[in-house]
């Protein structure tokens, strides 16, 4: 019996063959890569793939990596004589002649000739054997009809499933040390000073967001809420359009840690075009209902066609697909992230979701089920993802129209499933509202007088806006003030001087 029967014969994993077939491995490879370890170490400093124990299809192969790794991290010269201590009541291994074997590992010194490519190997067939497993657990999941039937669902699971071989995810997330939770904090430390100061995640592109919340942080979801009218969907597309340009500025710069990334928007109110209309406005300069309208000169049109090739290239993709469910936006998600990387996601907006279907009865526990969701997305892909919310009415019925987090809508589940809570507040739209009649010359004087104050406190706010930073798990709360241009949807960073004699503090 050969030493390959033998491996299989006394240490197999579990399920080894589908339908009659061997799963794909190399045990031969396995044996000259470990060999090549074990005659120099320094092999393992220059992998190309990430190679865990799992990786190896033979569990006496993936043992003797294993402490192969644990003596490396310890700093300690791995030969076979080092290892002989561990092995020598290893069952399998007795089968093969004891520790003798770790000796003949090293016989014939073959793996030294290509270590790299032996490593993509063995990586390459554990992800096959995953996809088997992936595609058994869907055929036998496919089958089973003892229990509710829900496809739905089940395309979901076999989604996340792909996407987690697609990432090179064997197995479940395991608990990491500090030590390499610290080295990613530093990480993210280092990426904040390279960026001048801020900005520790992606960028928003406002100066003065990004010093007050340190730009948007992988898998944090950050509400974005205000009542209809105050510019939700602007500040968003906004914060989009900086982020993804940001990146294709550093990626022509050949900068490597890019502050920018490349963006989902996924609206469920607005159309692409529509969306397109607004960032075209708001990078021409031309008023968006002219564009619209088809009000525009030559001229006018020949800047906006200049400005459609600058944005041509832009790494933001809008999914406009209408009433998609959580579990389907997550789906897409992960393909957009597999397909183009994107660094985040803009979902306009969260009401404007489907549940599973489970909860149509309770309103309530959809939108639960949804934030729920959302958070999982962004921890799942490790992106910021920033979702849109509306605000019940009771801000109207109060005399201070400012937002607070109680006038969430529909469920307290989205301030505790929110890492920040931002409300966007616009005065000016209240002023206007209240817009008293232009008096005639003759009128009382008094009518006058309140036409006057109302003309005077209207400039006082035109344009002005607050972003109401309500709760935020890495840093204070407070507010920051931008400035509105609503003629073509741009926020931009108030500037000193914009609003003389107005006290911001």
């Amino acid at each position: 019996m050969s030493d390959e029967d033998l491996l299989i014969r006394s240490d197999t994993k579990p399920d080894t063959a589908v339908v009659g077939r061997a799963l794909p491995a190399n045990l031969e490879a396995e044996a000259a890569f470990l060999g090549a370890v074990l005659i120099d170490n320094r092999v393992l400093e220059e992998l190309t793939v990430p190679l865990h124990p799992d990786h190896f299809f033979v569990p006496l192969h993936a043992r003797v990596f294993e402490r192969i790794m644990v003596l490396t991290d310890r700093q300690m010269v791995v030969t076979p004589v080092t290892l002989k201590p561990y092995f020598q009541d290893d069952e399998a291994l007795k089968e093969l002649g004891g520790t003798a074997y770790l000796a003949q590992l090293t016989a014939d010194g073959q793996g030294l000739l290509a270590p790299r490519e032996l490593a993509q190997q063995i990586y390459d067939l554990a992800l096959l054997r995953e996809l088997v497993s992936v595609g058994r657990e869907l055929v036998e999941s496919a089958l089973d009809t003892s229990e509710e039937v829900e496809p739905m669902r089940q395309i979901e699971e076999a989604e996340a499933a792909l996407y987690r071989v697609a990432e090179g995810a064997s197995g479940s997330n395991e608990a990491e040390s500090f030590g390499s939770a610290s080295k990613q904090a530093l990480t993210l430390i280092e990426t904040a000073l390279n960026s001048g100061g801020h900005v520790a995640g992606k960028t928003t592109g406002f100066e003065s967001i990004n010093s007050k919340c340190g730009g948007l942080h992988d898998s944090d979801l950050i509400i974005l809420a205000g009542r209809p009218g105050m510019g939700k969907s602007a500040l968003a597309m906004n914060i989009a359009y900086n982020c993804a340009a940001r990146l294709k500025r550093d990626m022509k710069d050949e900068i490597a840690k890019s502050v920018g990334a490349g963006v989902a928007v996924f609206s469920l109110e607005m159309s692409k075009d529509q969306l397109a209309t607004r960032i075209l406005a708001e990078q021409s300069g031309i008023p968006s209902e002219a564009l619209r309208m088809g009000k525009i000169s030559r001229e006018d049109f020949q800047h906006l066609s200049r400005a459609s090739q600058r944005l041509a290239d832009l790494p933001l993709y809008i999914d406009d697909t209408p009433a998609l469910s959580i579990s389907a936006l997550r789906t897409r998600a992960r393909r957009l992230k597999r397909r183009h990387d994107i660094g985040l996601i803009v979902v306009d907006y969260l009401q404007l979701l489907q549940g599973s279907g489970r909860g149509q009865d309770n309103r309530v526990n959809e939108i639960s089920e949804i934030s729920r969701g959302l958070k999982t997305l962004a921890k799942e892909l490790q992106v910021p993802v920033i979702a849109l919310s509306q605000l019940s009415r009771a801000v109207e019925q109060r005399e201070d129209k400012r937002p607070m987090l109680s006038d969430l809508r529909e469920s307290g589940s989205i301030e505790q499933d929110a890492d920040m809570v931002w409300f966007i507040f616009r005065e000016d739209y209240y002023v206007l509202s209240r817009e008293p009649k232009v008096p005639n010359a003759s009128d009382d004087p008094k009518i006058h007088d309140a036409h006057n104050a109302w003309v005077a406190e209207m400039e006082g706010v035109h344009g002005l806006a607050e972003l109401i930073v309500a709760k935020q798990r890495h840093g204070s709360t407070g507010k920051v003030r931008l400035k509105f241009e609503a003629k073509i949807t741009k926020f931009t960073d108030l500037e000193e001087g914009d609003y003389p004699g107005r006290d911001y503090d």
